[in-house]
């Protein structure tokens, strides 16, 4: 259940896989660029000590690592778990849907749930748990797939709700979430949410990205930041305790 996705979620796939991968989140191993959106909009030039829920290789904690961040990670898988541990300074291998593991008491100035919380069948459980680890003052870091992107509601409007391998209607996922929906979530769980907003490619510019990276990035910014329920590939949240 420990998921670290979002380098395949901010493009559209090319074409649908022919069949959806059934393998669980304990057999996958996940591994990319990292969330670096979130982890910005976490306000990454803090430093502290830092959770991972769902840490993956560890590709989230590697750049939260660079900048100072003393961070522990959770996976639910050991292949995980050994890649992780080069940047981690614990990882617990654990299922979520039992809560957090008794050894990731803290307290954390951050709690980062990247990709993570969609594959939970109790996220709010774990959301309000959270509470007993998060340092005063401290924030949670939530990145979500967001269900209404606009490629998302065409594929609806043509009677398509197929799940595939990877992205938005990954075959793992459990629960769904618009960008009010799941606003709502965090804040009925006791938190603030100081930071909402959408990221992502807003759609596969393919060779325009390779060629004129700065102008690509800045029209997705740009729409995101306009409609982030609308244009955003992930959903990004930054909350505190209320």
């Amino acid at each position: 259940m420990e998921i670290n996705e979002v380098a395949r979620e901010q493009e559209p796939p090319a074409s649908a896989p022919t069949s959806v991968d059934k393998r669980s989140c304990a057999e996958r191993i996940y591994r990319n660029v990292g969330n670096m959106p979130l982890l910005e909009a976490a306000a990454l030039e803090r430093r502290g000590t830092a959770l991972d829920v769902g840490c993956g290789a560890g590709d989230n904690a590697r750049i939260l690592a660079a900048r100072g961040w003393n961070v522990s990670g959770i996976t639910l898988s050991p292949a995980e778990q050994e890649s992780a541990s080069q940047v981690c300074s614990n990882v617990w291998v654990h299922d979520l849907e039992k809560g957090l593991p008794v050894e990731a008491a803290g307290p954390y100035d951050l709690v980062v749930f990247s990709h993570v919380l969609e594959h939970l069948r109790n996220p709010e459980g774990l959301l309000l748990q959270t509470h007993q680890i998060l340092r005063s003052g401290g924030q949670v870091a939530v990145a979500l797939p967001n269900i209404l992107n606009w490629h998302q509601r065409l594929l609806f409007l043509m009677g398509r709700f197929e799940y595939v391998e990877e992205g938005i209607m990954d075959a793992t996922h459990l629960r769904f979430y618009t960008f009010s929906s799941a606003m709502r979530m965090i804040e009925s769980c006791g938190f603030r949410v100081v930071v909402a907003k959408g990221a992502g490619s807003i759609v596969p510019w393919g060779m325009l990205r390779r060629a004129i990276p700065s102008f690509t990035a800045a029209v997705d910014r740009l729409f995101c930041r306009i409609r982030p329920g609308l244009f955003g590939r992930q959903l990004i949240y930054v909350a505190v305790l209320k």
